[in-house]
């Protein structure tokens, strides 16, 4: 494993960014998009619109630069003015056979959309770190980068350069890295989690040392004088920003590697219990059965059986 968190996550959640569409308007127009199945991110590469969740406030306006998240499943209305009686979406983007569509003259407003595929079972440790709903404005201090990616975006799209379908998967995904970015600095308290322990520069530390080494039986005063603080102090910090104890989270993220080696790997159990430090193959079942409620070879026997239900 890296020293960095915060890869590590979206490497194990498999999280993966893919430009799906967009689309170009003049005049008065709306669209209402149905609640969506994955995480969607969307940006005004042109013009301004309206923006309207289901369960939110008011609408929000959005101006060009502007990128906004939408992780929960709710229907959402774009719109040039938020009186205008909104269109369905699918039906407007089906008709047209591409994924890309011209309302009116098309020349007052661009959006370029996508969507964020997670891995199904270990997926749910990013997305129930995220809020419902997520806004950077193009006056962020990320503006710059925001900008850049947007405008590579589009031109990656519009035209046909070798490689322009890997090269827009990229930078679909450090678009979504930074969002990701921009909502820890721009945001306000972050729920108890791991996401609002990065953002902690009094514990970071301490998750650095744990991701890089998850095998090693880390003491808590090794921890704490990594964050220069006392047992008592970082003990407290630690369980304010990650809602668990250090340890506590270290013996959650080993079950998590657990899992994926688990479904992903065909290593002995023994061998696996070994890598994440556990002194015995029985310590390591006991451990694993206490967090999940089932044991290691039990485990791995229903993720298979479910991966392949869900390839056929």
């Amino acid at each position: 494993m890296s020293a960095d968190p915060f890869s590590d996550i979206l490497k194990f959640t498999n999280a993966e960014s893919l430009v799906t569409g967009g689309f170009c308007a003049g005049g008065a127009w709306a669209l209402r998009f149905p609640a969506p199945d994955k995480i969607k991110f969307f940006a005004v590469v042109k013009g301004s619109c309206w923006v309207s969740i289901e369960g939110e406030g008011k609408p929000v306006r959005f101006d060009t630069g502007d990128v906004g998240l939408l992780t929960a499943k709710r229907q959402s209305v774009l719109a040039s003015h938020p009186d205008v009686t909104p269109m369905d979406a699918m039906s407007v983007f089906s008709g047209s056979g591409r994924s890309s569509v011209v309302l009116g003259d098309g020349r007052d407003f661009a959006h370029i959309g996508g969507h964020v595929l997670l891995d199904p079972a270990s997926g749910r440790l990013l997305a129930d770190v995220l809020p419902p709903w997520i806004h950077v404005p193009a006056v962020s201090p990320q503006a710059t980068t925001f900008r850049w990616l947007l405008d590579q975006l589009v031109k990656e799209r519009a035209g046909e350069l070798p490689g322009a379908p890997l090269a827009s998967a990229q930078l679909s995904q450090l678009l979504f890295i930074q969002i990701l970015r921009a909502h820890l600095q721009l945001s306000g308290p972050v729920n108890a989690g791991w996401l609002r322990a990065l953002s902690d520069p009094r514990v970071a530390p301490a998750l650095r040392l744990m991701h890089g080494d998850p095998a090693r039986s880390w003491r808590l005063d090794e921890l704490a004088q990594a964050c220069a603080m006392s047992r008592t102090t970082f003990a407290l910090h630690f369980r304010t920003s990650a809602g668990v104890a250090p340890l506590a989270y270290l013996a959650q993220w080993r079950t998590r590697l657990a899992e994926r080696a688990l479904r992903d790997e065909n290593s002995a159990v023994a061998q696996i219990a070994e890598t994440l430090g556990y002194a015995s193959e029985s310590a390591f079942s006991h451990a694993f059965k206490r967090m999940t409620g089932h044991s290691p070879k039990a485990y791995r026997h229903a993720a298979r059986a479910a991966g392949g239900d869900a390839r056929r």
